[in-house]
């Protein structure tokens, strides 16, 4: 029986199942081996690891956390999570089962793309979706912003003292006459046509309409949506907010009294939606794990 099984094993998992450990927790924590920024080359806006690879960043946390006897570490995801507070079975992908008294949801999201050829093979390389992130690399160059146009317009005032020329392509079905003359009124120009697909070319990325293309350094998607990556918030019946996000309080707490959560999948009704980033994840994770303890030792 674990004190907590830690289910993902990006940013937030990590630093919860550290955060547990120090603390002299029995804890599992699982690793299936799929992340948000999988694709990703270099993580960025992370203070002393600017630039550091993801895989480097995940390796470097499986090295410290072998060092917590307290702490087991597997390579297999969980496909079920059943049960209440004190008495949670885990089932694992390989078919076995585990008991914990608490549970740590940090399986993330994943991003569904626009229906656009070329588009997945770019993402996390030459496409993108967070100027934080990935906004300063492109800085003076010029880029291309896949609509919608309100989606648009917010990264536009987030790239506009960052990058160069910019064009913006809809997705789908042109701009309305509205749009269009909003979006210009930015400063920036706008296609007439749907984007028809992106490709890689040399270090830049053809974008190409029905009867135009164009050579960008780097594209940024404004449509696309988020989806959780596993169902235990729904297999657990757990509150969700209107962005989709799992709901939480400040330490990590779900509707479920023994199940908390944390990173990309889940936020504080406060804010408007998930803030994906690998800092804030790794917080999250800690105060999970901090709500974890304050359970034990209130039992």
């Amino acid at each position: 029986m674990y004190d907590a099984i830690v289910i993902g094993a990006g940013p937030a998992g990590l630093q919860a199942a550290l955060t547990l450990g120090r603390m002299h927790r029995p804890t599992l924590l699982l690793d299936s081996g799929e992340y948000r920024n999988g694709t990703v080359l270099h993580m960025h806006n992370v203070i002393a690891n600017d630039g550091t690879p993801p895989a480097e960043f995940r390796a470097t946390a499986r090295a410290q956390l072998a060092e917590y006897s307290d702490v087991d570490v597997r390579d297999v995801g969980a496909q079920t999570v059943t049960g209440s507070e004190g008495s949670f079975v885990v089932r694992l992908a390989d078919g076995e089962t585990v008991e914990t008294r608490h549970v740590v949801l940090a399986t993330g999201v994943a991003d569904d793309l626009p229906d656009i050829p070329g588009l997945q093979d770019l993402w996390g390389t030459k496409a993108f979706s967070c100027p934080f992130c990935d906004g300063h690399e492109h800085a003076g160059r010029s880029i291309g912003i896949l609509g919608p146009a309100p989606r648009a317009e917010h990264l536009i005032g987030l790239l506009g003292r960052i990058v160069g020329d910019t064009t913006v392509f809809p997705v789908e079905q042109p701009f309305a006459a509205d749009e269009t003359r909003t979006l210009e009124g930015l400063g920036v120009r706008v296609s007439a046509e749907p984007v028809a697909a992106v490709a890689p070319e040399a270090a830049d990325v053809r974008i190409t309409t029905a009867s135009t293309a164009h050579t960008v350094a780097g594209v940024f998607v404004a449509s696309g949506s988020l989806r959780h990556r596993a169902p235990f918030a729904d297999q657990l019946g757990l509150e969700l907010l209107p962005s989709g996000s799992i709901e939480i309080d400040d330490f990590g707490r779900t509707s479920q009294p023994g199940v908390f959560a944390a990173g990309d999948l889940a936020h504080r009704a406060s804010l408007p939606g998930p803030m994906a980033s690998v800092l804030l994840a790794s917080a999250a994770g800690q105060m999970a794990a901090v709500g974890v303890i304050q359970s034990l030792m209130a039992h």
